[in-house]
């Protein structure tokens, strides 16, 4: 059982690289992968079933202490990022697939590799998984309204299905997770720290699926897409922490807003992409390639803020005490 929770705090605290791995070898060999995408609702739900067994029923006092910054961040993830999907898909004049899934991707909820993400840069954590529990717990609403409000210039948009869709994969798992937590928490605790690791062999399926069949059309437009979801990724994070410097939300919650705002269940997109947006195979695409940068910049930016937190942390100091 050791080796087992050490391999998994090794694959959550290494994510961003493994999934880097997985879609080389998806690119190179995607024969071997591309079965992945006949269960890519199984695979997000089983994360998401994953997310809800990790949740305690102490973390929503989380809501409740932390009120002003959970919904500093809530409001901020489904404004900044679906807004700055859709104006980079008009400013780029992405083609309906992309644009598309470039908009699935904005309107998403906040992903769980923000949470580990935000421990390495020194963020409060407990606000960033409550961040993600809420926003993650609206998401039946909040994704499908402003996918159809923001993409329905260049696609019809299903509403009620798309409801459907995120209230299968994304709230009746975690729900249920949270139901059998509560209800065997002791036996649950014994495994706790090995339930990371179901989630990230899921999202490594999905990503590693979706990169085998599209290898061609990665060729083809990947750059494009890369440039797009690197602006979309980078914009989140800035406005996120400029959103919360200027409501004066402290350095340790200002970094979990930046995360959280920034990185989203991506997993979540590619399914809704799958699902409701067949006709649009590229539509996967952003999603795909986001889960793979966002790990990449989360844990770069988690290393400025790292750097700079003593020296931030002391100014903060130094203004409380004069």
């Amino acid at each position: 059982m050791k080796k087992i929770i050490k391999i998994s705090s090794l694959l959550t605290k290494y994510i961003g690289i493994i999934i880097i791995i997985f879609s080389g070898l998806a690119f190179l060999i995607p024969q071997g992968f591309a079965w992945t995408t006949d269960y890519t609702s199984v695979f997000l739900g089983v994360a998401m079933f994953g997310m809800g067994l990790a949740i305690k029923m102490g973390d929503f006092q989380i809501v409740f202490s932390h009120p002003k910054e959970v919904i500093i961040g809530c409001v901020a993830q489904y404004t900044i990022m679906p807004l700055a999907a859709w104006l980079l898909a008009v400013i780029f004049q992405l083609p309906e697939d992309l644009a598309i899934g470039v908009i699935l991707v904005g309107c998403c909820p906040g992903g769980t590799a923000s949470n580990v993400i935000t421990y390495i840069a020194g963020g409060d954590v407990a606000l960033s998984v409550g961040m993600t529990i809420i926003s993650t717990l609206i998401a039946p609403l909040m994704t499908p309204l402003l996918v159809y409000v923001l993409a329905g210039t260049w696609v019809k948009v299903t509403f009620w299905s798309m409801v459907l869709s995120v209230v299968k994969v994304i709230l009746i798992p975690v729900l249920l997770g949270i139901l059998i937590r509560s209800l065997f928490g002791k036996q649950i605790q014994k495994i706790s720290d090995i339930l990371p690791l179901v989630s990230v062999v899921s999202i490594v399926m999905i990503i590693s699926g979706i990169v085998a069949i599209n290898t061609e059309k990665i060729i083809a437009c990947g750059i494009l897409v890369l440039c797009v979801v690197a602006l979309h990724n980078l914009l989140g994070m800035m406005l996120g922490l400029v959103a919360a410097k200027v409501l004066h939300v402290e350095y340790s919650k200002a970094t979990a807003i930046a995360i959280e705002v920034g990185m989203q269940n991506s997993g979540l997109a590619v399914s809704l992409a799958t699902v409701n947006f067949a006709a649009n195979p590229l539509a996967t695409l952003p999603g795909a390639i986001f889960s793979v940068w966002h790990n990449i910049s989360g844990s770069i930016f988690a290393s400025i803020r790292q750097s700079s937190l003593n020296k931030d942390e002391r100014l903060e100091l130094k203004y409380k005490t004069n």
